[in-house]
């Protein structure tokens, strides 16, 4: 069973910069496509950003390009998110999550349910 545990959250003031991270264990994600997602109070969650097991392809919403970034270390079997120019609205609790759908795949997941595996979240807070 694949397991997902992400770390970096915190409070920061908007303009600021934080990195997350999301450890695998149990198995490797080198063949998983892998994403971040976010979910604030009263919205759905709905996805950051994703990139496919080998690197080539990521994705990003439109709130978020040019300010965050998607990385992958698959010898470390972790997945990253940095995250710069904060604003008050990416409050969130950020989850990783691995698409099983998506393994060995060229193609990259938007949608919550093309994912199998999720963490338990980190939570983002942006103070203005």
């Amino acid at each position: 069973q694949l397991q997902l545990v992400e770390s970096g959250g915190g409070l920061v003031q908007a303009g600021g910069s934080l990195r997350l991270s999301c450890a695998a264990s149990g198995r490797t994600i080198s063949s998983y496509g892998m994403g971040w997602f976010r979910q604030a109070p009263g919205k759905e969650r709905e996805v950051v950003a994703a990139i496919t097991w080998n690197h080539i392809s990521t994705i990003y919403e439109d709130f978020v390009k040019g300010r965050f970034a998607i990385s992958r270390d698959n010898a470390k079997n972790t997945v990253y998110l940095q995250m710069n120019s904060l604003k008050p609205e990416d409050t969130a609790v950020y989850y990783c999550a691995a698409s099983a759908y998506a393994y060995s795949s060229g193609h990259v997941y938007r949608e919550p349910n093309r994912y199998t595996y999720w963490g338990q979240g980190t939570q983002v807070t942006v103070s203005s």
